[in-house]
């Protein structure tokens, strides 16, 4: 599992084209995160499918993220002052995900093979630990930074035709009601629009309004560029929006 990964190793902000986080692709991409919901929700199902090999090493935080050539599985274990990465070759044809699956197999094979012929799981886990790449915990991005996300305003940013960054903008208001009015020339019933799209809107607008005079954030960890696993809910979660600034 060991390999040399620096010169391989590049991340989507360092590239014009934004890349599928689930997939890599950058066909049809436009300024998503994803090429399609089904392509999210397979890796996502993927990994939480295989949590036991991440349990089997007593993780506390692991996060997974590939590049053309490799995918990569960083593992912060329990009590650790140390993180140990998993690389893989990308085989041609193959989703990331299949790779992953692959990987997964290999290692837990390995683990069970090393768990029956000592009866002993700390020396199966510790002889997974020593085929992989270790790192200075303090040093590696392993740990999860904290983000915050405006609660529930996804459908009102659309109907404003508001972007997310411009919610830490100052006078915020000021752009609220100016995108409101905005909208309104073209969905007034007076002006020819549509009355429910009109009603919409200025609910909308209201909410709007509501949140920019007390702000509410659902706060969650993560990375922007990985995916990313807490071993206290042993759970996988995709990689926080780009806009998020930490």
């Amino acid at each position: 599992m060991k390999t040399d990964h620096k010169k391989s190793l590049s991340y989507s902000k360092g590239n014009s084209k934004y890349r599928c986080l689930a997939c890599g692709t950058t066909e049809n991409m436009g300024r998503r995160k994803y090429c399609s919901i089904d392509c999210r929700r397979k890796l996502r199902y993927n990994l939480n499918l295989r949590t036991g090999l991440l349990r089997a090493l007593n993780t506390r935080y692991a996060t997974f993220y590939f590049t053309d050539s490799i995918i990569i599985l960083d593992v912060l274990p329990y009590g650790s002052g140390e993180m140990f990465s998993y690389l893989y070759p990308r085989t041609h044809g193959r989703k990331p995900f299949e790779d992953y699956c692959m990987m997964s197999n290999i290692l837990g094979n390995a683990w069970w093979a090393e768990r029956n012929r000592t009866n002993k799981r700390y020396v199966a886990t510790r002889h997974l630990l020593e085929k992989a790449e270790v790192k200075d915990a303090d040093s590696a991005p392993i740990r999860p930074l904290e983000v915050k996300e405006p609660a529930r305003l996804a459908n009102s940013l659309t109907f404003l035709k508001l972007k997310k960054s411009e919610l830490n903008s100052p006078g915020l208001q000021k752009k609220i009601k100016s995108a409101y009015r905005k909208q309104a020339m073209q969905h007034h019933p007076d002006l020819g629009g549509d009355a429910t799209a009109f009603r919409r809107l200025h609910e909308a607008y209201e909410q709007m309004i509501r949140w920019s005079e007390n702000p509410v954030y659902v706060r969650r960890r993560g990375f922007p560029d990985k995916w990313f696993y807490d071993g206290g809910t042993n759970r996988w979660v995709q990689p926080a929006p780009r806009w998020v600034k930490f």
